[in-house]
């Protein structure tokens, strides 16, 4: 079979591969020209770790193509995915612009039946618009199926979730098509849930809400433990090991950010509003995070005295480590936050990049930690960078102007660095109180 891979985002990029390694024939699509003609050369618009060794190992064998003609691509695959961005709109509703025009050009240029499999996270009731747009869109009456096949990929680990799922969500009215999709994974060793394509749909949404709530619960009671002087590294510990709570998503941070929880718990919303009710819980969970790490820079502030004239570095801009994503990044909304307090702001990322606009006298970027921290009065770690992690923080300490480290992540020994003189504050953690 024949497979096509309507936009060549993440999402799609990652699709593209995994079908290749299976042994299907692919397609990439995508309207950006310039981006076809990266990936037709073996080069990746983002970052994402093993998805570069496996793009050029199709590339050579001829497993993966791209191409920005769509007629041609919709004629020569019988199985379409849609990979298309579904951006939030201003009131948070998920913008499905891309999607019907995806759909419209399926549409204008089938020559015969196709299977549309949508893989885009999309508000409940997509599967049946886009079964419309595809209808209005056909010149003469061709059959077609369309299925939803939600994708739950992390960025950082996007090729092993791919080839290792923790499961297949299906939403199919066809038992037909349902076993055609199953066959393209047929390889892959995992639970294949089929359900109602609205049910699919919701799987992912409810999915991605319920882990950042897990997150959002954390982070608000780390905010009780530095009151009371514990430590919610030893509470996630002990309340994890709870086989009904589980130890995932309970480390306490700055707060979860990226294209993907922001993005899909507003749209859940506007879903729910739409429909006359409040989902409270989510409601809180967003302004929990929102908070977050404006609470704990507040907190950092009163251990400085000011931020206003101070040097701080920033490290760690991209949302999570492993990846060059800043959407929604809390270190982001951190950096703003300290442009407000007049404080002087160099940031280090291993790979993310600020974008051009954002760079002033005040805001610098810099290619090596050691430069970054230079004449600091304290550093800000805001993702788990592996870089930040093995660091000589001992043998750094000299480059500092005052020893203060704020772990938004809770990355590093506290005590240790405690001990080589450093003043150590983390999130959920008073570390003076607890050591007195």
């Amino acid at each position: 079979m024949n497979i096509l891979i309507m936009g060549m985002g993440y999402v799609g990029v990652t699709t593209a591969l995994l079908l290749a390694e299976l042994g299907w024939n692919v397609t990439g699509l995508d309207p950006n020209e310039s981006r076809i003609r990266m990936l037709s050369q073996g080069v990746l618009p983002f970052y994402e770790p093993g998805l570069d060794d496996a793009l050029s190992k199709h590339l050579a064998s001829g497993r993966i193509t791209f191409t920005s003609e769509v007629d041609m691509a919709v004629c020569n695959n019988e199985i379409i995915f849609l990979c298309v961005g579904t951006p939030s709109g201003s009131d948070g509703s998920a913008d499905l612009r891309f999607i019907k025009e995806a759909a419209e050009s399926i549409g204008n240029n089938m020559p015969g039946y196709r299977l549309v499999v949508i893989k885009s996270t999309v508000p409940v009731g997509t599967n049946e618009q886009v079964v419309q747009w595809i209808t209005q869109a056909q010149l003469t009456a061709i059959s077609f199926d369309v299925i939803s096949n939600p994708e739950f990929l992390r960025e950082g680990s996007a090729l092993r979730d791919a080839l290792e799922p923790d499961r297949i969500i299906i939403g199919s009215e066809n038992d037909q098509a349902t076993e055609r999709l199953r066959s393209l994974y047929e390889k892959l060793s995992c639970p294949v849930v089929v359900t109602k394509p609205k049910t699919a749909e919701l799987i992912k949404y409810a999915a991605n809400a319920f882990l950042a709530t897990k997150i959002s619960y954390i982070n608000e009671l780390a905010r009780l433990c530095t009151k009371l002087g514990v430590n919610i590294a030893d509470v996630a510990v002990g309340i994890g090991m709870d086989h009904r709570i589980g130890a995932h998503f309970l480390r306490a941070g700055i707060g979860y950010g990226g294209s993907c929880f922001p993005k899909d718990i507003h749209a859940l919303l506007f879903t729910a509003q739409e429909h006359d009710l409040s989902l409270t819980i989510l409601e809180k969970v967003v302004q929990v995070n929102q908070s977050q790490a404006v609470y704990y820079l507040d907190i950092w502030e009163q251990l400085l005295g000011t931020f206003n004239g101070k040097t701080i570095a920033v490290l760690g801009i991209s949302f999570k480590p492993d990846t060059d994503d800043i959407r929604e990044a809390p270190a982001i909304g951190m950096i703003a936050k300290l442009l407000e307090s007049s404080a002087m702001i160099r940031v280090h990322d291993p790979v993310a990049k600020l974008p051009g606009s954002m760079y002033s006298e005040q805001l610098q970027q810099f290619d090596s930690l050691e430069e970054t921290i230079q004449d600091c009065d304290a550093v800000i770690l805001c993702s788990e960078w592996k870089p930040y992690i093995t660091a000589d923080w001992g043998q750094l300490r000299s480059r500092l102007k005052q020893p203060f480290l704020l772990d938004g992540r809770n990355m590093l020994d506290g005590a240790q660095l405690t001990s080589q003189g450093y003043h150590y504050s983390g999130i959920g953690m008073n570390w003076t109180q607890m050591h007195k």
